[in-house]
Formats: structure tokens, C-alpha cells, sequence
């Protein structure tokens, strides 16, 4: 007879093994109920599905991805890019805006850095220098000084003003027409007492100087360049402007042997900028219409964009240009010359609307020889220091750069200055790399470092593990793309496929249109800003 005590005691193991599932539902149960109710494990999961998220090319449209269910399954479901919510940033602490370095400190610091990478690349000038050579010594006297002085001053960035300042970055390679520059700059401004220069001039100052190369291949004797400050200062613009007195012109010299090309300029001469509300980048040969100030400053503000940039390559000087229809730039081509490693050039620019519009037209690209911006972007969008003696892949790059970290580019509505194009003869910064590396040295150097440019764009023959030496990419991410818009989503509405090495018309750019991929970035109430005068 059984046990009445015992109700499995006929089947002892049946017993056990169902006293064991009773067990484990039970632990089960509790598992899913704390599961449900504890705000920590929602966030565990929710945490997952966002890193998986995260890893997506935010540039596809659709696709699939891997996500955890709230059963805590695995599945694999179909996205839409446009449905992805934006992660919010990691790790980012409000910077406190300070005073930035002396102009003293700054001046110091560059000419040191500037003297001790000519003394230590002077050390491996001769005919058996490489550029492989030339890179590493930059990077290393690079890494040792601006990179320490960088990082001490990160936060030294002045806040701009609300006050219609400019600050106009104006980098000059023995340049006879830098002081027609300058004076235009101010004797056209309507209000240049707004008007900030930092003038990065590298010159030969003397006693013996070499021309640029000549009718026949000549290069002969030279008397010094033309001092681009000294002349502008003692002239009647200068006089009447008074910029030379009162520090609106911030001046720093640079032998002509010491120069590490336009974008190293770039870099440099950033450094004197000093809180202005908006930058202007230009070339040093070029002509201002009146009021250019006040016309630029319009564009953007009434540019429909929450951080417009205002950008072409301006008319010709010989072109009837003053306050003309603005010319937009809107298509790219592959560079063909070996010497450029099929870089993306940026087409000409051409006036494609029939009338001046009433606001600025968006555009594909920035022209490094002209672009006007508000001012935040040297400390958002800052120069790569990492890029000496470059000359093409400057302007796809930065394009790109700025795109993606949330700027919009425009054509100026009317043409207000214009370029100085065709000056044969006179001397070119590669020309002179070459006579200080007493070798042709500069094509060498330039496709060594073009990589860092190729590889930020996507160049499947530039893809990090193929690149050597790897130092080229050193700290890339800190100059690298932005992570506010996607960059296969740029180079897909400005029609660039590194990949085929193809482009395509941009057509929408060619009418004057909206492309439909910066649609979500267009404001259609763009509030007028506040000015403190």
C-alpha cells in the first residue's frame, strides 16, 4: 500500500524529476517577472539594440540588423535609415570658451616649431633624400611641439562675438598682388573697422632670391618679394583704415624655404584668430566689390541653413564680375595627371541661374581660394595638421569634412570679389621644396601624404591596412569626417564613386535646386539673429 505521506513514493525518480520542473518554472517565473519590471535590464537591452544600431554605415537606406526582442531572442529585421533615431553624443562635456593664448606665446611657438623642422629637414636634404623621409621628420617634430601646444590650449578657443567682425585667414606665397589684396579688402569694406587680417606671408626676404620659372625653363636671380604688409600699411587704403595701428592686421612672417604649402598656411594662420563672429578664407590676388562685408554676412543669414557656408571660385579677374550673377561650382572629375593619384578635382564655376535669386543656392563644394562661414567651424571643423606640402585634395576634403558635421554649402548670390588666375612665371611653393631638398622631391612627398586624404575618403586603394608607412593616418580620426550627417550619404548626392572612379552630373545643382538627400537640413522659418552692435 502507498504512503500518504510519500505521493510519489511508488515512483521515487518520476517524482524527483517532477519536483525538479516544478523548480525551474518556478525560477522561470521569477526571472521574466523581475526581467519585466526592473528598469535595469530594459536599459541592458535597449543599451544592445543601440551599439547594434550604432555599427549600421549610417549611409545605406535599407538593409538589416540585428536586434535583441523583448523576448531576449536574437532576429534579424529590415531598417530604414530614416527611421533611426540620432544617438546622443558619448562623453561630451561643455567647454567652457576662455581667453586663448598671447599673440606673444603663438608667435613664439611658431617660429620655433617653424625653425626646428627646417634645421632637422635641412639635415636630410641632398639627392638621396626620399619623401618617405621628408614625412617622418615632419611627423615627429609635429608630434613634439604644435600637437603638445594643441592639446595645452584645446580649450583656450575664444567664444565668437555677436558682432559682425570678420576675421580673414589670407595666406600669401611671394605674392606681388597680395598688397592690391589687402587694400581692396578694406578700401571696399563698409565697415572695416570689423575687418580682422591674419596675414600669413612667406616670402623671400633676401638678399638673393630666385624668380619662378621663366620663358624656356629659366629661373634667374631675384631682388626681394614685395612685403605685402609694409605696402599696404604705408599706402592711403592703410593710412585711411588705420588697421596697421590698431592690430587689425596680425602679421607673421615666414621665409619662403620654411613654407609647407597653402593648407599648412591654412593651419597656421588660423591661430591669430581671435573671436570674430565669421572667417573668410581667401587667395592672395584677388578684388572686393563695395559693401562685400555686408553682402557675405546677408548671404548667410538668410541662407536657409542653421550653419551655412558661402563658397565658389570666383570670376576672373578679366570677366565683367563686380555684383554679377554668383557662380556655382557643381560637378567633380577624377584627376587624370599620375602625378595626382586621381584625386577628386572640383570643376569650373560658371553662373547657372538667369537672374541673381533672392537667397543663395546650395552647392556641392567649398572653394579653399574663397569661403565665408560663421567662425565656430575652425573649432568644429578644425585644419588637419597633418597634411604639409598638399596642394590638390584640399577642397573635396574639406568639403566633405564639413558636410558631415552639420554645415550646408551655398553659392554667393552675386559675385563679390573675383581671382587673379593665369600669373605665369611667377614662383610656385613646390619650386622651391625642390631647391631646398636640393632634389625634385615635392611630387614624392605629395604622394605619400595624399593618402591620409584618399583614405578619409574612401579610395578602395587607400584602405589603412594598405597604406604605407601607417604613420600617414597618425590621429586621423580627430581631422577626420564628421559624425553628424552620413558621408556615403554625401558622396552619393554630390555623385562620387571612389570606388569606379566615375562621377555624375549633379543636375540639381546645375538648376539651382535643393538635393533631395539635404532636404531634412533645409529651415524653412530660419530666425534672424540678434546682434549686439
Amino acid at each position: 500500500s502507498s504512503n500518504p505521506s510519500k505521493p510519489f513514493g511508488r515512483f521515487p525518480l518520476i517524482g524527483a524529476i517532477c519536483a525538479g520542473c516544478i523548480i525551474i518554472v518556478w525560477f522561470m517565473l521569477l526571472f521574466s517577472i523581475f526581467n519585466q519590471s526592473s528598469p535595469a535590464a530594459q536599459v541592458e537591452v535597449v543599451s544592445s539594440n543601440i551599439e547594434n544600431l550604432s555599427n549600421i554605415d549610417s549611409g545605406k537606406v535599407g538593409g538589416v540588423v540585428s536586434i535583441i526582442d523583448s523576448k531576449r531572442n536574437l532576429r534579424l529585421v529590415p531598417y530604414d535609415q530614416s527611421q533611426l533615431l540620432p544617438l546622443p553624443p558619448r562623453y561630451e562635456l561643455e567647454e567652457n570658451f576662455v581667453d586663448p593664448p598671447p599673440m606673444q606665446e603663438i608667435e613664439r611657438n611658431m617660429t620655433l616649431y617653424l625653425t626646428t623642422l627646417h634645421k632637422k629637414l635641412g639635415d636630410i636634404a641632398g639627392p638621396t633624400a626620399t619623401g618617405l623621409q621628408a614625412w617622418e621628420t615632419f611627423l615627429d617634430v609635429t608630434k613634439s611641439m604644435p600637437m603638445v601646444w594643441d592639446e595645452q590650449n584645446k580649450y583656450r578657443f575664444p567664444k565668437p562675438r555677436n558682432d559682425d567682425s570678420i576675421f580673414v585667414s589670407l595666406g600669401t606665397y611671394r605674392d606681388p598682388y597680395c598688397p592690391m589684396t589687402i587694400k581692396s579688402l578694406y578700401a571696399s569694406a563698409k565697415f572695416p573697422e570689423k575687418v580682422f587680417v591674419g596675414l600669413f606671408q612667406q616670402n623671400c626676404f633676401g638678399p638673393k632670391c630666385r624668380t619662378g620659372v621663366l620663358v624656356g625653363g629659366k629661373v634667374e636671380d631675384a631682388g626681394p618679394d614685395p612685403d605685402c604688409y609694409v605696402e599696404f600699411c604705408k599706402s592711403e587704403e592703410g593710412i585711411n583704415s588705420n588697421a596697421c595701428n590698431n592690430g587689425h592686421i596680425r602679421l607673421f612672417n615666414v621665409n619662403e624655404s620654411e613654407s609647407l604649402g597653402p593648407y599648412m598656411a591654412r593651419y597656421l594662420g588660423a591661430k591669430f584668430y581671435r573671436g570674430e563672429q565669421y572667417y573668410l578664407q581667401i587667395d592672395s590676388h584677388s578684388e572686393f566689390v563695395h559693401a562685400w562685408d555686408e553682402k557675405l554676412i546677408k548671404m548667410v543669414e538668410d541662407a536657409p541653413a542653421e550653419k551655412p557656408v558661402i563658397s565658389t571660385y570666383p570670376p576672373d579677374s578679366t570677366q565683367n564680375w563686380k555684383d554679377t550673377i554668383g557662380f556655382r561650382m557643381c560637378d567633380s572629375d577624377f584627376a587624370t595627371a599620375q602625378i595626382e593619384k586621381q584625386i577628386i578635382r572640383l570643376g569650373s564655376s560658371i553662373a547657372f541661374d538667369h537672374e541673381i535669386p533672392a537667397v543663395a543656392k546650395y552647392a556641392p563644394f567649398v572653394a579653399a581660394g574663397f569661403f565665408f562661414s560663421p567662425a565656430s567651424f575652425l573649432h568644429e571643423v578644425p585644419f588637419d595638421p597633418f597634411l604639409p606640402y598638399i596642394f590638390m585634395g584640399e577642397e573635396i576634403s574639406m568639403s566633405a569634412r564639413l558636410w558631415t558635421s552639420g554645415y550646408d554649402i551655398f553659392s554667393p548670390t552675386v559675385n563679390v570679389l573675383n581671382h587673379y588666375y593665369v600669373r605665369r612665371h611667377y614662383p610656385k611653393f613646390w619650386e622651391t621644396v625642390n631647391r631646398f631638398f636640393k632634389r625634385p622631391i615635392h611630387n614624392d612627398i605629395m604622394e605619400v601624404i595624399l593618402n591620409r586624404v584618399k583614405c578619409m575618403l574612401g579610395y578602395p586603394e587607400s584602405k589603412p591596412e594598405m597604406i604605407y608607412p601607417n604613420s600617414v593616418l597618425y590621429r586621423m580620426e580627430e581631422w577626420g569626417l564628421g559624425k553628424k550627417r552620413s558621408f556615403s550619404r554625401y558622396m552619393e548626392m554630390v555623385g562620387i564613386d571612389t570606388l569606379s572612379k566615375k562621377v555624375t552630373p549633379n543636375q540639381w545643382c546645375h538648376k539651382g535646386e535643393w538635393p533631395e538627400i539635404a532636404m531634412p537640413y533645409q529651415l524653412t522659418n530660419k530666425p534672424k539673429p540678434a546682434r549686439l552692435l
